[in-house]
């Protein structure tokens, strides 16, 4: 059935399933009839027999037996296609039915095999018969030989017929099968072909289309569940890319902005040399911005990609968050902010300059929205878990909405703090896909004391033992 439609497949199926099934069904019903016509035929046979051996043994004198063959007449008139004849103790017959003609050469002598059931053919007819033996009522006649045969050909004509439609009629029950289950198949596979025509129609503008997940039948109603997931997962993925495509656009038209208008003013007249090095430490800057920029972006297509490949030595994440804290002391003492660190923390595994980097984004984003005069509070504590590593800072807090979007590239929750030397927003993302290679958790939360950005990092394996 290579190349067949499921549809088409199904309904072949069907017809043929209904076929089987209707013929096993046909050949009960014919071996039924069949039983009965034998079972009719042995009654009237046996009970022809039953007659003949009971006149027989009424008959004791030879007046008797003389008057038989004309009450045998008698008793077989109406009896069409029933045939008796009657041989002597000598072998010669002693009676025959009048009016028919008995098959030979079957009855023309005693049958060799006396008492058996014969079936047999005979020109055009059929027939089945028996021999039996049948004694008089005299003592010293020897017995006789009662043949008795019985046309069934009407039964064989009647059988015929009856295969013949029976034959028909499962033919068309099995045609009609396969016409009911293609209707029934194309049916219940209308869900699929509405997946097929949602999927044929699906672009970039049309992801928020969704299949109905009611009265869907159990067979196929997880895929279902499974596309309209896949379009949830295609739509936000493509929502990101577009928020992605319009973040780099404006994170790069921005600084090329000020470089051009910078470069034109520095073009529009004649300088001293102090003032043309004004401008290119300014047009520096941007060049710093935009390099960091892509070098974070190139950073983050090796996380998508897989390609990031932490190494495995141990990391002393007390050392680590003091260096950031001495590196970083100058700038928060400039804002106002105090940095503390409490708890201690087994070592981990992992790449050392990674995690300094993840952490040196978090730190940088604490110090950044923390008042003046507040201070940003690093805790860390072992668990079960692993180690945990709790940043917080006070300052207004963050909508429940935005939480999960924080670690999305370029998502800041007030876009209007988009361009105030707050960076180019991918400082989150970057802390995320760090700790995920790590095979770690990030997550977010914020009320009116804090904002706790909790990172958890998987316990260090511990040494296998040598050789």
């Amino acid at each position: 059935m290579r190349g067949l439609s499921l549809t088409a497949r199904l309904s072949l199926l069907f017809a043929l399933a209904a076929a089987l099934v209707l013929l096993g069904l046909g050949w009960v019903a014919a071996r039924s009839v069949e039983h009965h016509f034998l079972e009719m035929d042995r009654q009237e046979i046996e009970g022809k027999l039953a007659l003949v051996r009971n006149l027989l043994a009424n008959a004791d004198t030879r007046e008797t037996l003389a008057a038989l063959p004309s009450q045998l007449d008698e008793a077989l008139v109406g009896h069409h296609g029933l045939a008796i004849q009657v041989l002597s103790p000598n072998g010669q017959v002693w009676f025959r039915s009048a009016g028919v003609q008995v098959p030979t050469p079957r009855f023309t002598k005693a049958p060799v095999a006396q008492g058996g059931w014969l079936e047999w053919q005979e020109g055009t007819g059929s027939y089945r018969g028996l021999t039996a033996p049948a004694r008089s009522g005299m003592a010293d006649a020897g017995p006789f030989t009662v043949a008795i045969t019985l046309d069934v050909s009407h039964h064989r004509a009647f059988m015929t017929r009856f295969r013949r439609t029976l034959t028909l009629a499962i033919s068309l029950a099995a045609l009609a099968a396969a016409a009911l289950g293609w209707v029934a198949t194309r049916t219940g596979l209308a869900p699929l072909r509405r997946v097929t025509a949602l999927a044929t129609s699906l672009d970039a503008n049309r992801l928020d289309a969704r299949l109905p997940e009611s009265r869907i039948p159990l067979e196929i109603q997880s895929l279902v569940v499974a596309f309209n997931a896949m379009l949830a997962r295609l739509e936000d993925s493509f929502r990101r890319l577009r928020e992605f495509s319009a973040d780099i656009a404006h994170e790069l038209r921005t600084p090329i902005g000020s470089l051009m208008v910078q470069t034109q003013v520095a073009l529009s007249e004649a300088r001293d040399l102090d003032q043309y090095r004004e401008v290119l430490y300014s047009s520096l800057e941007e060049y710093e911005r935009m390099g960091q920029m892509v070098g974070d972006m190139l950073f983050l297509a090796q996380a998508d990609n897989g390609q990031l490949r932490p190494s495995t030595a141990p990391v002393d994440l007390v050392a680590e968050i003091q260096t950031l804290f001495d590196y970083l002391d100058a700038w928060s003492e400039d804002r106002g902010v105090a940095l503390r660190l409490t708890g201690a923390a087994a070592p981990v595994t992992g790449d050392r300059l990674m995690l300094r980097r993840a952490f040196s984004n978090l730190l940088t984003n604490a110090i950044r929205h923390t008042p003046r005069g507040a201070e940003v509070l690093v805790r860390l504590e072992g668990s079960a878990e692993g180690t945990r590593v709790q940043v917080a800072n006070p300052g207004d807090p963050i909508p429940e909405e935005h939480l999960p979007r924080l670690f999305d590239r370029f998502y800041r929750p007030d876009p209007s703090r988009r361009r105030q030397g707050e960076g180019a927003g991918l400082g989150l993302a970057i802390v995320k896909s760090i700790i995920d290679a790590h095979g770690g958790t990030v997550a977010a939360t914020s009320d009116r004391q804090a904002t706790r950005f909790t990172i958890i990092l998987p316990p260090r394996p511990a040494p296998r033992p040598a050789g």
